[in-house]
């Protein structure tokens, strides 16, 4: 697939088309950090095969979208509970989606998000409501919810343990560990992570040379970025709350307190399933957005 560009507001957003061309338009928004490179190809099939039209973003200050200059930052957590003037608006990371979806035709799309995704595709929801046809978050906390009180949902040792993961040398090889011991974090207790799955997210990221979880200060920036929009209850396209019972770095809580929030929303967990979307979860994944999408026709 190709890498193409949107100008969103002055600022360079990458994005690309994955498959299912013809297809009912799904966008994906994956989490802090992170590439679009890291949706698992194999659960990108699943999507097409149940007859979605794919395509994936990078968020700005990661992958191949524009990185804003450092200034001095702490750690993400540190960001979150000193709140410094933010380089960009909650509301702005919202507009990149929307801009996307302009540069991609699609006048109105479901939105899938993950992780800090998943925060992000709520609040694309309630910014841009004529935009959405079905909103999917998956292991998020509640976009609404702001400063120290998200501490509530977060497990504090598995964030220690992010910290710790900066001695891997910036090398392919480095990468590679590094990745694997970022996935193997994020597992739920006792669940398969498929070392192939990982190392393809490497390789797509070496082929566009981009590397994810290596820049703090583009992770402090978005997750400082400040929300001074509307609350989950405006939100009124079909929505689905997904989250893995055994998630070791956001507490199941945050999906119940999301699915109260939104009114006719619907909750689904599942056991043993980290904030990883490991192999396993794939076909429940894709058949869960399939079935909310269907409530939009």
């Amino acid at each position: 697939m190709t890498t193409r560009y949107v100008n969103s507001s002055g600022v360079r957003i990458a994005y690309e088309e994955l498959g299912g061309t013809g297809g009912d338009p799904v966008l994906l928004v994956m989490g802090l950090g992170t590439s679009r490179f890291w949706w698992p190809d194999g659960l990108v099939d699943e999507l097409v095969r149940r007859g979605f039209h794919v395509a994936a973003y990078d968020q700005r200050d990661a992958g191949e979208s524009a990185h804003f200059p450092n200034q001095r930052a702490g750690s993400p957590l540190m960001k979150l509970l000193r709140r410094p003037t933010p380089a960009y608006r909650a509301e702005d990371l919202a507009g990149d989606a929307a801009a996307v979806l302009d540069a991609l035709g699609w006048q109105r799309a479901h939105l899938f998000g993950h992780s800090m995704g998943g925060l992000i595709a709520q609040r694309t929801a309630i910014r841009h409501p004529d935009r959405i046809l079905s909103l999917t978050t998956s292991s998020a906390v509640p976009s609404d919810v702001k400063g120290i009180r998200v501490l509530r949902y977060v497990r504090l040792r598995t964030v220690r343990a992010f910290t710790k993961l900066q001695h891997f040398p910036e090398t392919h090889e480095g990468n590679i560990d590094l990745a694997m011991a970022i996935a193997r974090l994020l597992a739920a207790p006792g669940q398969t992570i498929e070392e192939s799955d990982v190392n393809a997210f490497v390789e797509k990221e070496a082929e566009h040379k981009v590397t994810s979880f290596r820049d703090d200060k583009a992770q402090s920036r978005q997750i400082g970025a400040k929300w001074s929009g509307g609350s989950l209850k405006q939100i009124t396209a079909p929505t689905l709350v997904l989250h893995g019972e055994g998630d070791p770095l956001l507490r199941v809580r945050a999906a119940h307190d999301v699915a109260a929030a939104i009114p006719g929303s619907k909750l689904r967990t599942f056991p043993g399933v980290g904030h990883f979307l490991a192999r396993k979860s794939w076909p429940a994944y894709a058949t869960a957005v399939r079935e909310v999408a269907d409530q939009a026709a």
